[in-house]
């Protein structure tokens, strides 16, 4: 991790990045006050998890073979719709599944999980990767001889003594901001870039990446609603913004943290955008 956690809010003083922290704190004031969601929080942030898993899943390459990847596929997931059984050998909808209860399972974390972040971790992963490890690969950390194969564009991931020391400074980060204790956008994308970074996990470390920062920037207040959808923010710009900007944090340095956080305010503005198109949905009579 580039900072220790008491240097998380030094972060924001570099260039360009408080601006672009606050321009999106403003993005979600303003989708917290949409009309809709003055009595209809819960089914605006239900649409948001399906919008989500579906982008999370587009960043996981998870589009199933003849068809196109949609919202309207997902939720036929959610609602059970879609019998994945017919599909178990196809690692492809496995995949997809994983995306979609991972991300449905963010609903039930709140200020309470976060305290126990290594927790939070372990149910996230076991959501996403039920289907697709050993059981014995599941809701833990890498050990000696095991290897991801993952981000290999990142270059070779740490080894686990590395993982360990990481990890634990993740758990700090993510904690701090139950109660405000740390600048939310800034906490919840150090801990995106550090676990795709680090690889903790055998597989599936995208998608906890994503569904955590859901989680993060809920609970630390800066989208209280959860109507907001940060996977659309960084799948609208997937190429060279999403993976190129995780790819600048990986190789270390000032400049590649604030590109990454530069990217990831400018996601979280996008993130609202989205939400707000959700909001008006909702208010119109739109959803099913």
């Amino acid at each position: 991790m580039p900072a220790p956690l008491s240097a998380l809010r030094q972060l924001s003083d570099l260039p360009g990045v408080g601006e672009g922290v606050e321009e999106a704190r403003e993005a979600c004031t303003r989708l917290r006050w949409h009309q809709a969601l003055r009595r209809r929080i819960p089914e605006a942030a239900a649409e948001s998890r399906v919008r989500g898993a579906t982008a999370s899943a587009m960043l996981e390459g998870a589009e199933p073979a003849g068809s196109t990847l949609s919202s309207q596929v997902v939720r036929d997931m959610v609602r059970g719709g879609v019998d994945l059984q017919e599909r178990a050998d196809d690692p492809v909808w496995r995949v997809l599944a994983g995306v979609v209860r991972a991300t449905a399972a963010t609903e039930h974390v709140g200020a309470g999980q976060l305290r126990s972040p290594a927790q939070v971790l372990a149910a996230l992963h076991a959501a996403a990767t039920g289907d697709l490890l050993p059981m014995d690969q599941v809701g833990r950390p890498r050990t000696s001889g095991e290897e991801c194969r993952e981000w290999t564009e990142l270059g070779p991931p740490p080894g686990p003594v590395e993982v360990q020391e990481r990890l634990s400074a993740v758990h700090q980060v993510v904690a701090s901001v139950v109660g405000g204790g740390a600048p939310t956008l800034v906490a919840a994308a150090v801990v995106h870039a550090e676990i795709v970074t680090v690889r903790p996990f055998v597989a599936g470390n995208g998608v906890v990446a994503r569904a955590l920062e859901r989680c993060m920037l809920r609970v630390g207040g800066l989208d209280p609603t959860g109507v907001a959808v940060p996977e659309v923010g960084h799948a609208d710009r997937a190429g060279t913004d999403y993976r190129g900007a995780l790819g600048a944090y990986a190789g270390g340095g000032p400049d590649g943290v604030r590109l990454w956080l530069l990217h990831s305010a400018e996601a979280v503005r996008r993130a609202s955008a989205e939400g707000t198109r959700i909001a008006d949905a909702v208010l119109a009579g739109r959803l099913v």
